[in-house]
């Protein structure tokens, strides 16, 4: 029997009625596998202090400048102001319409919505907003604002907003607060969640026409706060909302403490340190275990008014690493990505400039159930990978593979000449101590770095490199060109960070995937178009439980790895920070680590 279904209204509320279905009962929260671990009627997210105080400022210190204030455009995308919406500090003036949890690996509770309802198959979702939602000029947040968003982000916005629509047959109101969107057969179980997240911006406050100019002018948003002073390129100031709506929220319990929240921007890395050792910020986040060791011995931590914290977190570590833009011709042969990857000596270079604290990075998800290293590929991978033979090199298939080791001494001859004797079938040899091609022309490249940190590290590269007549040039830019430069893939090399979670999704498309290659602002640093990749995307997404979905994530890992678009480099099983006394944070720290949003003031 065909599938019916039928709407009835009852006064602001929706009921679904299928045949054969029974009643479809909207829900609190939606997970991508299994059940939101809070139920119904929670008072608040676990790794919150529900009581903590409200009042009192925080200031954050961040490299780089700003132009712009709309986070939604491609202009001036990586110039934006942080904090507007902002994984870091926390999305201060837009909102979506649900709430991640920090303590799950993907699931949603209610924010803007006060629900949400889809079918078993995920072909629909639907949510209802809630009534008490408001702008913060008072107005309502309709369904009308919600279609307006998707309107306006796919005509004008950048990606990953413009692309949504392509996933949406339709977006219709229903009822006084509802807004259903009817998905394509390009959806997959993900997307309704990803809808979910959608920032959303009100039609009554927004010029739909000039929406992709840049802007400094105050923006209308429903979250907790106002844009408050601004000083262009250098400082922004968020203030309260005190009659913002969603204070009591479950989801918005022991978040957004502060009356004002401050971001400074810096030139470079010792600027924006001797401003933290100052006191002219609070939080200092801290990678690099040789400064974690040597650069906090100051008089105000000496005295107990700055603590170095340590934190752990149960998610992936990230790929940190060196970049190869397969667009250029130099890096199209796997055998030179390879073999260049093979001339990163990791093991001198934690010796002697990290004193042995970091661990080299192998997976896309390390030191997690969804890494593929270290294991043979099961009979459900092997399915998975058939149509693509080429695409998995042998020992990662096997779980054999690591990254190349050498003895640490900083001139391993094993290791140089292996990588040398690939670059030979190449097509390239060594001509008067210069590595050549056939055609005479020597090997070199550019690594484009944006800071101090990167540029080190590039050097230490550059060093080895040089041993086999590889020439490299390093470039430092500010951050204004870099951005420009990366966003417009004007670069053969760069060093880049791809976070981790226990739940990837649609941002592996915007990574990797074929119709990202050529999308300017796209995340697709590495230049790759592969079906076998596609292929993999698109099994993650459809994947009903979590075995199959590991499975999934390994067959991307395995062919990731094996295509050696990354140098990866390294990772630290903990994260540090550094903070003056008068800031505070919850005892508990959730999956994704400290959350700087549910911290505080010292009364």
């Amino acid at each position: 029997m065909r599938h019916l279904l039928k709407t009835t209204l009852v006064g602001t509320s929706i009921l679904f009625l299928t045949f054969g279905g029974g009643l479809a009962e909207p829900k609190h929260g939606i997970s991508m596998h299994g059940e939101p671990a809070l139920a119904e009627g929670f008072a608040n997210f676990p790794y919150v202090n529900p009581d903590a105080p409200k009042g009192g400022a925080i200031s954050y210190g961040v490299i780089g400048t700003f132009d712009n204030l709309n986070p939604f455009i491609l202009k001036s995308m990586r110039t934006t102001a942080r904090g507007v919406i902002d994984t870091a500090f926390g999305n201060l003036v837009f909102e979506s319409l649900m709430q991640r949890s920090a303590d799950e690996p993907f699931t949603l509770y209610p924010l803007l919505a006060s629900s949400i309802n889809t079918d078993a198959e995920r072909t629909w979702v639907e949510f209802q907003i809630n009534p008490d939602a408001k702008w913060s000029d008072g107005t309502s947040v309709t369904p009308e604002d919600v279609i307006f968003t998707y309107e306006t982000f796919t005509a004008k916005g950048r990606p990953p907003y413009s692309k949504r629509m392509d996933k949406i047959a339709k977006i219709e109101k229903t009822g006084d607060y509802g807004v259903k969107f009817t998905l394509n057969e390009k959806s997959d179980r993900e997307f309704p969640l990803i809808l979910g997240l959608t920032p959303i911006i009100p039609k009554h406050a927004t010029n739909a026409a000039t929406f992709d100019e840049t802007s400094m002018a105050p923006l209308i948003g429903s979250g907790p706060y106002l844009i408050g002073p601004v000083t262009p390129g250098e400082r922004i100031v968020y203030t309260r909302n005190p009659a913002y709506w969603g204070k009591g929220l479950p989801v918005k319990k022991g978040v957004d403490n502060y009356d004002t929240i401050t971001v400074d921007y810096f030139r470079n890395e010792t600027a924006q340190f001797e401003a933290f050792k100052k006191g002219l910020f609070d939080v200092f986040p801290e990678s690099d275990p040789a400064k974690w060791e040597t650069n906090f011995n100051f008089p105000a931590v000496t005295e107990g008014k700055v603590t170095k914290e340590v934190f752990t977190a149960g998610t992936p570590a990230n790929m940190f690493g060196f970049v190869f833009n397969t667009r250029r011709p130099i890096f199209s042969d796997i055998k030179v990505r390879t073999a260049l990857a093979m001339l990163y000596d990791f093991e001198w270079t934690n010796k002697n400039l990290f004193s042995g604290k970091y661990a080299r990075t192998g997976s896309f998800w390390q030191n997690s159930e969804l890494s593929a290293l270290g294991r043979p590929a099961t009979d459900a991978e092997k399915a998975l990978l058939q149509p693509f033979p080429d695409k998995v090199s042998p020992t990662v298939m096997d779980g054999t593979y690591r990254p190349s080791e050498t003895d640490g001494s900083g001139r391993d001859r094993d290791v140089i000449m292996k990588a040398v004797t690939l670059l030979k079938e190449a097509g390239y040899g060594v001509k008067d101590s210069k590595m050549v091609g056939a055609d005479s022309k020597p090997l070199v490249f550019e690594i484009l770095t944006a800071n101090e940190s990167e540029e080190k590290l590039a050097l230490v590269y550059q060093r080895t490199l040089g041993k086999v007549g590889i020439d490299i040039q390093i470039r430092t830019v500010d951050d204004a060109q870099y951005q420009q430069r990366r966003q417009t893939w004007d670069y053969d090399m760069i060093l880049a960070t791809f976070s981790a979670s226990l739940s990837p999704g649609i941002e592996q498309a915007g990574r990797w995937g074929t119709a990202s290659k050529d999308t300017e602002g796209s995340f697709n640093y590495a230049g790759v178009a592969d079906p076998a990749i596609d292929a993999m995307i698109v099994a993650m997404g459809k994947a009903r439980n979590r075995e199959d979905f590991v499975s999934a994530v390994h067959a991307l890992d395995r062919i990731l790895i094996s295509g050696q678009f990354f140098v990866p480099l390294h990772h630290l099983g903990e994260q540090w920070l550094a903070k003056w006394d008068k800031v505070q944070h919850p005892e508990t720290t959730p999956l994704f680590g400290y959350q700087l949003a549910t911290w505080w003031a010292k009364p």
